[in-house]
């Protein structure tokens, strides 16, 4: 579990292939590592992965087929956000995410606002029944509140903060990008259609 609070932006150093997907070096850039052991979760723009092993300021994971599927930012070069899982003695400062990406979005429109910016995204039609004005959404793992919704497109304005924090600042027309939806919403949609 994780709240969406980006840590540290790291990059992706190698990708290999490897039996049931990929291997992924990620430099975790200012990410402190002294508490991070093998086995720990950490979340790479969005989506939970395992730390397969370590190496430096290096960490290595494996990345399956199923969420190379669902995701979008794994590319060698690539700025990744990063987040350690939650600790239940830590504060909540945006929402619970699960590092289960639900899909890949695009981005429709990131265009200035004063200081900020409008960022406009495009989401896949089967996730925008769970997208409402003022809920919280997660994109490349980053807790953001949705400003507008218009169909299947969203409208954020991100903070000049949130902009320097993470790498939504690099976004431009047609990137795309990793949406977690908030899992309230999934509950809910499952408790409506359940019938004894």
């Amino acid at each position: 579990m994780f709240t969406g609070i980006i840590a540290a932006v790291g990059s992706v150093r190698e990708v290999h292939p490897s039996a049931g997907g990929v291997r992924v070096a990620v430099d975790a850039g200012a990410l402190p590592l002294a508490d991070v052991k093998i086995g720990d979760s950490i979340a790479v723009n969005g989506a939970c992965l395992t730390v397969i092993s370590m190496s430096g300021q290096q960490l290595h994971f494996d990345v399956s087929r199923e969420t190379l599927a669902c995701t979008a930012g794994y590319a060698q070069g690539a700025a990744v956000n990063l987040e350690k899982s939650l600790r239940l003695s830590d504060r909540l400062d945006g929402h619970l995410v699960s590092g289960h990406v639900d899909g890949v979005g695009s981005v429709a429109g990131f265009d200035a606002a004063g200081d900020n910016r409008k960022l406009v995204i495009e989401a896949p039609r089967e996730l925008a029944r769970y997208i409402a004005r003022k809920g919280s959404v997660a994109v490349n793992g980053v807790s953001l509140t949705v400003n507008k919704v218009d169909g299947a497109r969203f409208e954020i304005n991100l903070i000049p903060h949130t902009l320097s924090a993470t790498n939504l600042h690099a976004l431009t027309a047609g990137t795309k990008i990793n949406i977690e939806v908030d899992m309230l919403a999934r509950y809910a949609e499952r408790l409506a259609a359940f019938k004894d």
